[in-house]
């Protein structure tokens, strides 16, 4: 699947508390992967425009940006988190330890590089913790396949994380980060009028299971037939 009316991709990644703003108007995503796929690189990509190819582990950094999303400013919050997934014995108590930033986040981008196949590997159980947290269907993730421009270093291909996406339902985007700037502006744009949609259709649908049905109005021909019967049985 791919995203409609879009470029290319770009990725994400929990944030940090952003500024109280009006109901509706905060979105909260995530970025998840392996060790060395370009997470940060992706978050920084989109709040600066500028690419730097190297940085330090993180812990989780957490970031806050307000974006103009359809007439609207919105506060965004983008959590970065650490590299850590690998596909071994000991993967479910790392996917433990992400729970808390899961859980929290209403949107996911989950990336791998196209240069290491272990970090595709990794994207299956990201995605099953996503939806065991998450059980709703309709929480937007979306598979990336980074650095697409070290097409000579290949070891996953595109064919390859499509197919992935089918199976799991879920769109796919492959993406070189240090190339394409507006490609990462264009997944982070989709994803969060995603989730803008689901908050709107959430916050209809409670404020009409708040509304407390007026009484039906008493049926005057009806109080009379059974203040008839009540008196004639007090005459018997």
């Amino acid at each position: 699947m791919r995203l409609p009316s879009m470029s290319q991709p770009f990725l994400l990644a929990p944030i940090a508390e952003c500024p109280p703003g009006p109901p509706g108007a905060q979105v909260r995503l995530a970025v998840l992967g392996a060790r060395g796929v370009g997470k940060s690189a992706m978050i920084v990509r989109f709040l600066t425009k500028r690419f730097i190819g190297d940085y330090e582990p993180n812990t989780g950094n957490l970031y806050s940006r307000l974006v103009h999303l359809d007439g609207d400013h919105v506060a965004v919050q983008i959590q970065d988190t650490p590299g850590c997934i690998q596909v071994q014995e000991d993967c479910v108590q790392v996917l433990d330890s992400l729970s808390r930033c899961v859980k929290s986040a209403e949107g996911f981008l989950l990336v791998y590089s196209i240069t290491d196949y272990s970090s595709y590997q990794s994207i299956q159980p990201l995605y099953q913790h996503i939806r065991k947290v998450h059980p709703d269907a309709r929480t937007p993730i979306i598979i990336v396949g980074n650095k697409a421009d070290l097409l000579h270093a290949r070891q996953v291909q595109a064919k390859e994380g499509l197919q992935l996406a089918n199976e799991l339902g879920s769109l796919f985007l492959e993406i070189s980060t240090s190339e394409d700037s507006q490609g990462v502006c264009d997944v982070f744009q989709y994803l969060c009028k995603e989730i803008s949609k689901l908050q709107h259709a959430g916050s209809t649908d409670r404020r009409r299971s708040s509304i407390i049905p007026r009484p039906k109005s008493p049926n005057m021909q009806d109080l009379k037939r059974r203040f008839k019967q009540a008196l004639s049985s007090k005459v018997k």
